[in-house]
């Protein structure tokens, strides 16, 4: 599992043109699953991303309630090493990766966090407005 974690002063999701998630001063959560991901590597990698000190003063998004926007993002186990094509061999199929991204939000919010996320299988609008930037992936 791979979380690309932004800070963020804005991030949104829109899907057929209604705002389905928006936070603000918080991180925006691009989340990768692979085949050999469970639910407890869901909720390690959700421990992982909501203490990572990447925001101001080296703080967390626990330390501050900060708020986090989780969008799926299967091409972050995309491979182009090979020509121009891209594949996608190593992201798990939606049947197996969407429970996983529900066990890492569901994770989270067990942890006190407030989480907004985008709507799996829809063709999503993913809008930021980054801080820093500051960029880090998170990998189980």
């Amino acid at each position: 599992m791979r979380a690309l974690v932004q800070t963020v002063s804005r991030a949104s999701v829109t899907v057929d043109d209604e705002v389905v998630g928006k936070i603000e001063d918080g991180l925006l959560v691009l989340l990768g699953v692979t085949h050999d991901d469970t639910a407890e590597t869901a909720r390690e990698l959700a421990r992982k991303t909501y203490e990572v000190r990447i925001l101001d003063d080296e703080k967390s998004a626990s330390d501050l309630g900060a708020p986090l926007l989780v969008v799926s993002q299967f091409t972050l186990y995309g491979d182009a090493r090979k020509g121009r094509r891209p594949t996608w061999s190593a992201a798990a199929p939606a049947a197996v990766a969407e429970p996983l991204v529900t066990a890492f939000v569901e994770a989270l919010r067990a942890r006190g966090a407030t989480v907004e996320t985008g709507r799996f299988r829809t063709h999503m609008l993913v809008e930021s407005v980054n801080v820093g930037p500051r960029t880090l992936l998170l990998e189980l």
